[in-house]
């Protein structure tokens, strides 16, 4: 069975009853004009009326339509931005999805899944079947009900609630629901067909076994290879991102998979290496959330007849009895776990049920295909879009409503001593090389805690006229780092220097400037001369009064596939500890990477029992004797962060104390972060 969606041109079953009062529009500049201003109007329209602009959208689509005023064909342009928003959708729920969180909550997801399946299953048979449907059709119209479109998906990232654990179960859940639902379409056509055999079978659930392997699994090794050889150039690692998601799509509808499925599972696997809050997400948010899920939400709208209800009376029961089905379904499947299972708030419950009651994506592919093979009438057809429309415009609405009323997840780093480290972060940038990876690890601490990102650029004083030229690459290098901060949303202050000295003017501008903390790059090692002498590094962690973050990223940040925190005899209450597990906590969060604590002890007697590490689910923890570094050596793996504290310095030894430079020499490919307190 080839995948039918919104891939394919909606044949219209019914003729609009509104009198055209001009031809619609077709050049191509005017559609694009009139789509634009839709976006740009009908959801400030609608939040100044209290309600969630996504309704603005679909209502527009509807008056702009061909059954509206017929100012625009739903054509194969529009079926085209409506296909690539409807991916997008997906895509974006999938980048929301935390493999962890969905392995900490798969008991939930899966639970919840099968419920929001079988329920609105037996409700939608039931009510067809008294409606005299054969039970082929029954069956067909009730997997319509099963399925739903995460289209309040965009309010719950505003919110915040994106990771509260009901959430997390639905977008879980969605998986399971839409793959059942669309494998009961692809039975019904066969067995409708009368070609539902074993080969069919043996096809089937293969296919969608490897291939939900092979996207989880492959895409992040083939991301994690291409950001490695082209991480410094963002346009090369957008279009990868848009290349992962339609492939994966794709390849999808090739095994008789929805394509939509296949998005959200390339967005489970993306997200594994993209921070959070880094630039290149945010433009991949921006740019879904601007222009291509408005696209698709307007072409559902254009979908529907208003005036249906008033041409065929009896699509007034056959719409009443879905929409009545599938809202008593889903909101039955939302309650019983939440009430009897996993005992969540109401508003929690309110939320999954909000979020899980929209129809759109895999209701139209399914209804479009029912109808084609003729086993569905036009009736059927019109009762299912007017629940889209009921559906999509009850979805944000409830969502809001409730959502409002759940408490935003707070991240680690948003804890107080977090919002401390990342309050004003200053990042000497003068190496284009390296200033990627420094400002990334920079704006994730400074945007998470709310702070301002520093960059900064010093100057040498010699007594003589400072060349044009160095004035000219201090302002670039400073422009590319705001460009950055600017690309991630995260407050900026370039600061420009000159200084009779590199070193002391870094610390002075960390002082005038009230920086909380500084992140500085490493080579790995230091000669004899820097030990006794003092390299700028070394100089600027000697005399700083804040902490500093020792940085060496041979590859870039986003590869990271666990953060491992190395200790030895670790005193669980010190402030050193307690600032720099969280700092762990808040990159391993960004990061999507597990965090692993490793404490180290040379007699086997831990100063710690570091009770409350153990006790989150977050971090695992391994206490070992011997020495720091040959733990260390036996642990690290490729794709780990090492984080180490800083030794106390001695004379003629590195800075932060020979342990972290054993490491770097031997391990040249690791990326490390040695951390600093003053004295």
């Amino acid at each position: 069975m080839a995948s039918i969606g919104l891939n394919s041109v909606w044949n219209p079953v019914t003729h609009p009853t509104i009198a055209q009062l001009v031809e619609p529009i077709t050049d191509p500049v005017a559609v694009f004009l009139v789509i634009m201003a839709i976006m740009l109007v009908a959801p400030l329209l609608f939040e100044r009326l209290r309600m969630p602009g996504i309704i603005g959208l679909i209502l527009a689509g509807v008056i702009v339509g061909p059954y509206g005023l017929g100012v625009l064909e739903r054509d194969s342009t529009i079926v085209l931005l409506g296909t690539v928003g409807l991916l997008f959708l997906m895509f974006l729920g999938g980048l929301e999805t935390s493999l962890d969180d969905l392995k900490r909550n798969a008991g939930k997801a899966v639970t919840f899944g099968l419920l929001t399946f079988a329920i609105p299953m037996i409700f939608g048979t039931a009510v067809m079947l008294l409606l005299q449907y054969s039970f082929l059709a029954s069956i067909l119209v009730a997997s319509c009900l099963a399925s739903h479109t995460l289209v309040a998906l965009p309010i719950l990232a505003r919110l915040g609630i994106m990771r509260a654990p009901s959430v997390t179960a639905t977008l879980g859940g969605t998986i399971i629901t839409n793959v059942l639902a669309l494998l009961v379409l692809a039975v019904v056509v066969k067995a409708n067909e009368g070609n539902l055999t074993l080969n069919f079978w043996l096809f089937l659930i293969p296919s969608l076994a490897i291939y939900t392997f092979a996207t989880l699994w492959g895409v992040p090794k083939l991301g994690r290879w291409f950001f490695r050889q082209f991480g410094h150039d963002e346009s090369a690692e957008f279009l990868f991102v848009l290349a992962a998601l339609f492939v994966v799509s794709y390849i999808a509808g090739l095994i008789e998979i929805e394509p939509i499925v296949g998005a959200f599972l390339a967005g489970i696997a993306i997200t594994q290496i993209i921070p959070q809050l880094s630039p290149l997400m945010n433009r991949i948010q921006f740019i879904g959330n601007t222009l291509f899920v408005p696209f698709f939400l307007i072409s559902v709208g254009m979908l529907v007849d208003p005036l249906i209800l008033v041409k065929e009376p009896r699509s007034i029961l056959v719409a009443g009895v879905i929409v009545a089905a599938e809202l008593a379904s889903k909101f039955l499947a939302a309650w019983v776990p939440g009430k009897f299972f996993f005992k969540w708030p109401f508003p929690s419950t309110m939320v999954t049920f909000g979020l899980s009651v929209a129809q759109a994506a895999s209701t139209l592919a399914a209804i479009t295909v029912a109808f084609n093979i003729e086993l569905v009438d036009e009736l059927t057809v019109n009762g299912i879009i007017v629940m889209i429309l009921v559906s999509c415009i009850a979805s944000p609405w409830i969502t809001e409503r409730w959502g409002k009323q759940m408490k935003p997840e707070i991240p680690a780093a948003t804890q107080q001593d977090q919002h401390q480290l990342g309050d004003r972060v200053l990042v000497p940038v003068a190496n284009p090389n390296t200033e990627d990876n420094l400002l990334q690890l920079a704006i994730i601490l400074a945007k998470g805690a709310g702070g301002t990102l520093l960059p900064f650029h010093i100057l040498a004083d010699q007594g003589g006229r400072i060349p044009a030229e160095a004035k000219i690459q201090q302002q670039q290098l400073l422009d590319a780092a705001v460009a950055i901060a600017h690309s991630a949303v995260a407050n900026v202050e370039p600061i420009g220097r000159v200084d009779d000295s590199i070193d002391l003017g870094i610390v002075r501008a960390a002082n005038e400037r009230n920086a909380s903390l500084v992140i500085c790059g490493w080579k790995g090692y230091s000669t004899y001369r820097d030990n006794f002498f003092g390299s700028v590094l070394d100089n600027v962690v000697r005399l700083t009064t804040m902490p500093v973050l020792i940085t060496r990223f041979p590859q870039p940040i986003e590869n990271t596939q666990r953060v491992l925190l190395a200790l030895s005899d670790v005193e669980e209450s010190s402030p050193r500890y307690i600032q720099t597990l969280a700092l762990a906590k808040t990159l391993a969060a960004e990061l999507k990477a597990p965090l692993h604590l490793l404490d180290v002890s040379r007699s086997g007697q831990h100063k710690a029992k570091l009770d409350s590490a153990k006790q989150d689910d977050d971090i695992s923890v391994e206490q070992l004797r011997g020495t720091l570094v040959g733990q260390v050596f036996k642990l690290l793996r490729e794709g780990d962060l090492l984080m180490l504290i800083a030794d106390t310095y001695r004379v003629g030894q590195p800075v932060m104390g020979r342990q972290p430079e054993a490491i770097a020499r031997k391990q040249p490919e690791t990326p490390m972060i040695i951390v600093h307190f003053p004295n």
